[in-house]
């Protein structure tokens, strides 16, 4: 036991979704193909915003940024929970643990910030039409999204920078197919509860300061648009809808998840999925098929790159025909 409190655990276990084989095959196909669709589906939002001169506005270039931040969300645990379907055991090094909780908090919490600018953009432009190319210029759409990263950053340091140096000597098993801060410090042989605090106030300051940031800037723009016309009422609800939408699936499992830090519940590896799977092939699938402007890009992006290589196709059929 002194020889156990002496050491650092080298890895930790992961216990995954589920014990059952018969399952974990399952599950090893429908996240190949949900990881595969997350990936072309906002990688392609990415291209048709670079490709389309038109999409070059605030808006869009967030929206592009949401898709990349999307990406990275889905691939920093996705691919290895894949690989673990197959394999036992489950193992992660500490190293790897440490980059985990790292990368989630850097995404999640630039996702958060990053909602938020698109939440003020929308302001401006429904709020303040005359002065949106004014106020939302590129300069600043540039500071807002270059914000949203360093504010990632800096709060996942700040959550990691007290919690790498805790000692972990055993037990190492971490019940989900990641590791999660809140699991992690659990494990910690010592009194974790300066650490919980921290964590609660870090995690829930941005969290709920983000949350109420939005709630009063949708609030104001409904106030707005009310005393507009009906068709800036139907226009502003449309677009408010999908930012709604995606907020609510993006906030709720984080804060059910982190209502209730130090508990396990059944239902919180469900919540993970959905917060790390779901939400990054759901955000494509809103935007796009709610979005006039993009649906067109991507019609125009597909006549471009694969419409017109058709005839160039064709006629070196002809030729290796003829010869």
């Amino acid at each position: 036991m002194n020889q156990g409190n002496n050491s650092r655990v080298a890895e930790f276990v992961l216990l995954g979704l589920s014990s059952s084989w018969e399952l974990q095959y399952f599950f090893f196909m429908l996240f190949n193909f949900l990881y595969i669709i997350i990936v072309l589906g906002n990688l392609l939002i990415v291209l048709t915003v670079i490709s389309e001169p038109a999409l070059h506005i605030p808006m869009y270039i967030m929206l592009s940024n949401l898709s990349i931040l999307d990406v990275f969300l889905a691939t920093y645990a996705t691919p290895k929970m894949i690989h673990d379907f197959l394999h036992e055991p489950k193992t992660i090094s500490f190293e790897g643990c440490m980059a985990q909780i790292f990368l989630l908090h850097v995404f999640a919490g630039g996702e958060m910030v990053l909602l938020v600018a698109m939440a003020y953009d929308r302001y401006v432009a429904i709020c303040k039409p005359l002065h949106y190319a004014t106020i939302m210029n590129l300069c600043k759409c540039t500071g807002l999204i270059v914000g949203s990263w360093v504010i990632g950053v800096m709060h996942s340091l700040s959550q990691l920078a007290f919690t790498v140096n805790l000692p972990f000597c055993g037990p190492n098993v971490v019940n989900n197919y990641y590791c999660d801060l809140t699991l992690v410090i659990k494990l910690a042989c010592t009194d974790t509860y300066i650490p919980e605090v921290l964590m609660l106030l870090d995690s829930g300051l941005m969290g709920v300061a983000s949350f109420l940031l939005l709630l009063t800037s949708y609030t104001v723009i409904l106030v707005t648009v009310q005393r507009c016309s009906s068709v800036d009422m139907t226009k502003a609800r449309s677009t408010l809808t999908a930012h709604i939408i995606v907020v609510s699936l993006f906030f709720g499992p984080c804060i059910f998840i982190y209502a209730w830090p130090f508990s396990n519940f059944p239902v919180d590896k469900v919540l993970s999925v959905f917060s790390t799977v779901f939400t990054p092939i759901l955000n494509p699938i809103i935007y796009t098929l709610r979005n006039k402007e993009v649906k067109l890009a991507m019609h125009k992006l597909k006549t471009r790159y694969v419409c017109s290589g058709l005839p160039s196709q064709l006629s070196l059929l002809r030729l290796d025909v003829l010869s």
